[in-house]
């Protein structure tokens, strides 16, 4: 097992193609949008190298025009679960064994070809199965994925080089193994990087994975897959499935050879997976690392120094981008009275001047939400809060799924901050606004502080540094990614590592070498070149 020190270029942000009209970028994706459009893909499994169809095809269709078929999936069973873990189990020796230069240069090659040749392809994926704006498509499965997988093998040699010191005669060395066993990778609809980087991440660092996406998130995630096995990822180190939740944990997480899960996605699934896991722990070889993010309520407090363009700007973008389905989105906001008629005046103008519609229109802000569940679930919290003699609604509040699930962008005033929707993860286009006087700040930040059993991410809009402070420190467990004077989305790899704790995962920092560190066993070997030859100490020495 080779574990060499080779010196990797620090790498930097991949730069964000802006798609003007008329740009070479801009052509390019909609050729591939057009291709996507209208030829159906097929798209089936990828288990030990091999493509794998089932007799369930599953249609793919755009969430902003459901009627319309991208392609066809192939749901597997059981015995698909069972085929994906012995296939990882097999190739497992070659790869941890295979050294790691060799491994990282597989990723890197990757990264290249996503910033390349696969850019556009990806990108319009994306925006087609997921509803993303080009925008938000080009900062996720292009920007994101490509440093994620950079920044990723830079970590890595990072966390290689870390060796204990020797005394004289003795050679102490760490040595990185991966964990014994497979990992399991769930992955989340939301972001195409967030499907990439948790079966690479773990890869990356001698581990074999079972990878299982979203329903939603298929097309992307077979992009993911050709561009992978185009690097040179061998057969069965990473092994694509599309099966029912509850019929893969069944077979994974009884398995004795589970060693890990990473995961993004809900709080309830997550802390179902985490019982299921201690029940069964009896089960494994090794006791499991569980690695999870799973959303969040995230906050804007605004203080009275705050400048207005600023916070109108920041909620805008961060409530409404990507319709409200960023786990980091902003979803509670706390504005003193002194600044709201300003900041409800300049929030609907922006949002008046935004438009709603299909990704294919490149002047839609607004696409639509991901799915009929979706769609259902948040209309309901919109048809409630119209109907509360508390709650006004600001701005939006109007929604139509006939030909897509879209809903306007939503803002409600509460009167109540434990009003349900200042409290619960909606995961949509709803941003509830509660609104206190100035002197009441302290206890706002309380209020903040206890409100949500989650701790994502929050800000603080301020121009007081003694405020900005204060809040920090008050505020210091409810965000795992704090941010001052910004919007609390846009998290960028080898910037702002991500991850929040309380009921938002375990912080585990996606994009940083602590969440690599998950992804390794390590052995410490102690060599010592002259042994002693006697049980005898000097103490024992006579006088």
């Amino acid at each position: 097992m080779s574990f060499g020190t080779f010196n990797v270029p620090v790498p930097v942000n991949e730069p964000v193609k802006e798609y003007r009209p008329g740009s070479p970028e801009r052509e390019a994706l909609k050729k591939a949008i057009a291709e996507f459009r209208y030829q159906e893909t097929d798209i089936p499994m990828y288990i030990g190298g091999e493509e794998v169809r089932t007799d369930r095809k599953l249609r793919v269709a755009p969430p902003h025009d459901h009627q319309h078929t991208l392609g066809y999936f192939y749901e597997g069973e059981a015995e698909h679960v069972q085929k994906a873990i012995d296939a990882a189990l097999i190739a497992k020796e070659a790869w941890a064994n295979m050294a790691w230069e060799n491994r990282a240069a597989i990723f890197l090659k990757a990264a290249e070809l996503i910033a390349g040749p696969y850019r556009a392809k990806i990108n319009a994926a994306t925006m087609l199965g997921q509803s993303k704006n080009a925008f938000q498509a080009e900062i996720d499965s292009a920007c994101e994925l490509i440093d994620f997988l950079r920044f990723n093998v830079h970590y890595a040699t990072d966390i290689y080089k870390q060796q204990p010191g020797s005394s004289p005669g003795v050679w102490n060395r760490l040595e990185y193994r991966p964990l014994e066993g497979f990992v399991f990778a769930l992955t989340p609809f939301n972001f195409t990087a967030i499907a990439g980087n948790l079966p690479t991440s773990a890869a990356l660092m001698g581990n074999t994975v079972v990878w299982k996406p979203a329903y939603t998130q298929v097309l992307s995630a077979k992009v993911i897959m050709e561009v992978l096995i185009e690097a040179g990822l061998p057969a069965g180190v990473i092994n694509l499935i599309y099966v029912d939740g509850p019929v893969a944990g069944e077979v994974i997480f009884s398995h004795p050879d589970f060693a890990g899960i990473h995961f993004t996605g809900s709080t309830g699934v997550f802390q179902q997976i985490w019982n299921t896991i201690g029940t069964n722990i009896h089960k494994y070889k090794t006791y499991p690392r569980i690695v999870g993010e799973t959303g969040g309520k995230d906050f804007v407090m605004v203080h009275e120094s705050a400048d207005i363009d600023e916070v109108a700007t920041g909620l805008v973008r961060g409530a409404f981008e990507y319709q409200g389905q960023k786990c980091s989105a902003a979803s509670r906001a706390y504005i003193p009275s002194t600044l709201w008629p300003a900041v409800e005046a300049k929030m609907t103008k922006f949002l008046s001047e935004i438009k709603m519609g299909e990704t294919e229109d490149f002047s839609n802000f607004v696409n639509a939400v991901i799915d009929e569940r979706a769609f259902n679930k948040i209309t309901a919290y919109i048809k409630e809060a119209k109907q509360t003699d508390k709650v006004r609604v600001v701005a939006g509040g109007n929604y139509d799924g006939s030909k897509g699930y879209f809903i306007e962008p939503t803002v409600l005033q509460v009167e109540d901050p434990a009003y349900r929707t200042m409290c619960e993860e909606i995961f949509g286009p709803v941003l509830s606004i509660y609104v206190y006087e100035p002197s009441e700040f302290d206890n706002v930040l309380k209020i903040v502080n206890t409100t949500s059993p989650y701790a994502l991410t929050g800000s603080i809009f301020s121009k007081d540094r003694y405020i900005v402070e204060k809040a920090a420190k008050v505020l210091q467990n409810a965000a795992g990614n704090f941010y001052i004077n910004d919007k609390p989305t846009g998290a960028v790899v080898g910037q702002q590592p991500f991850g929040g704790a309380r009921a938002s995962g375990t912080n585990d920092k996606a994009g940083s070498a602590l969440n690599l560190y998950r992804w390794v066993s390590a052995r410490t070997i102690k060599e010592t070149f002259s042994p002693p030859k006697s049980f005898e100490y000097p103490f024992l020495q006579p006088e």
